[in-house]
């Protein structure tokens, strides 16, 4: 039975539980496809922008390159906020993209929600075994310890009446180039059936796969690859406390010449649901976590940043700090994890006055995450003789000559990932990782 031709026969559809960057996305590429989608939310605003065939968030826009209204007004793309919707023998395959983290550790409700929901087509009459794929970042051993089991319970024989694989999406929210279509896709199944199927639906989107031996191997994919990047980042920052009269920026851009080296260069802190998680994750289920030594001081390295930073500042006698950025990466709206927020917090243990700008958030947004108030940018940076840059917001970029007429009383400023490095800002401005920045 070919998955692929089902649901390009229109008489089938996908399923996506999450509607955030993962499941928007795998949704509206399959749409893209001609492939019938409905999503499931609970966000009830963003339900409705969906089904009016506009994209809730805003900074995937230019990712995508084209609009979703076609897809919506062809019946390709649809969401909804109750999940009854999507249990039906119509939807052969589900796409499971919660998230999987609360408070900065592994949490497994909401995915394990979704998966009861699925699992009520057992009350119905269905001759196409529904293939589950879990896209949302996995601890190893959660498939053996939690969903597995929980299938089983739920009397659902794997492989037989229910196909099972893990997914996880690698993503660059800034690059339109890498997206999912191009970018290699990891899968693993837990039988040869759930793999074939896998493989043909994914294979209607992704042009490259990559199948590994068996479910546990993909799930511990992400997690890994995002650790060895946290270690990366993490010997960047070491270098740069290390020796804070050197430009480590630099040494690092050079040893990066080499063939066989990839090099990330200091600053804040590691954000985001990925790279920082992912450690956490690994460490999650290890037994004997001394065995792991390299991550637990990644993570513990990682999180002294902000207290760095903040004794730094404190020592240079700076009283008005203004921050740009809530997010953790540029040109998006996601705070979930972002280094900002412990920055902002031990910036306000030192007695500083710390207001904080972002144009994809609210005052009210900004004050419920870090209890601070916002600023008018760029006509208020006259209030700070500090600033810290620490995304390169496209809105952050105004002309050299507006930017430094506001800058006559900062006596500092630290820029994470270069947004000003060409404003020929003088003495003043410090790339993250450049000499004289701690």
């Amino acid at each position: 039975m070919n998955y692929k031709n089902l649901l390009k026969s229109k008489k089938y559809k996908i399923g996506i539980w999450g509607t955030g960057y993962i499941g928007l996305s795998t949704m509206v590429y399959f749409s893209k496809k001609n492939i019938k989608c409905v999503g499931f939310d609970i966000n009830k605003e963003k339900v409705r922008k969906i089904n009016s065939g506009v994209i809730p968030l805003k900074d995937l826009e230019k990712w995508f390159g084209f609009n979703i209204k076609k897809m919506v007004k062809n019946g390709y793309l649809q969401a909804t906020t109750n999940p009854d919707d999507l249990i039906s023998e119509k939807f052969i395959a589900h796409f499971i993209a919660v998230p999987t983290e609360k408070d900065g550790k592994p949490y497994y409700k909401p995915l394990m929600s979704v998966l009861n929901n699925i699992t009520k087509i057992r009350n119905k009459e269905t001759k196409i075994p529904p293939l589950v794929i879990v896209e949302s970042t996995l601890a190893p051993k959660v498939s053996d310890k939690k969903i597995l089991p929980f299938l089983k319970r739920k009397k659902f024989q794997i492989g037989k009446n229910i196909l099972f694989s893990v997914a996880p999406r690698r993503d660059w929210f800034i690059e339109g180039v890498k997206n999912l279509e191009n970018l290699d896709r990891v899968y693993g199944s837990t039988d040869n059936k759930s793999a074939k199927v896998t493989k043909d639906i994914l294979s209607i989107v992704c042009k490259k796969l990559h199948v590994a031996t068996s479910y546990k191997v993909s799930e511990m994919v992400k997690s890994v690859e995002n650790a060895y990047r946290h270690m990366d980042i993490t010997l960047a920052n070491q270098l740069s406390v290390a020796f804070p009269n050197d430009n480590i920026r630099e040494v690092l851009k050079l040893v990066g010449t080499k063939w066989n080296v990839e090099t990330f260069h200091p600053g804040i802190g590691t954000g985001g649901y990925c790279i920082p998680l992912s450690s956490r994750y690994v460490l999650s289920q290890v037994k004997n976590k001394n065995k792991l030594t390299l991550l637990r001081e990644t993570i513990k390295t990682d999180d002294k940043m902000s207290l760095t930073i903040s004794n730094s500042i404190a020592k240079k006698n700076l009283k008005k700090i203004g921050i740009l950025g809530l997010s953790y990466k540029g040109d998006l709206k996601v705070s979930v994890l972002s280094k900002v927020i412990p920055l902002v917090k031990s910036l306000k243990k030192k007695k500083l006055n710390v207001k904080l700008f972002d144009p994809y958030f609210t005052k009210e947004e900004i004050k419920k995450a870090v209890n601070v108030e916002t600023f008018k940018f760029p006509h208020q940076l006259t209030k700070f003789d500090c600033l810290i840059v620490t995304v390169n917001h496209k809105q952050f970029r105004i002309s050299s000559s507006k930017l430094k007429k506001y800058l006559k009383n900062c006596k500092f400023i630290i820029d994470h990932e270069g947004a000003w490095q060409n404003y020929n800002l003088a003495d003043k401005y410090y790339l993250t990782g450049a000499s004289g920045w701690l």
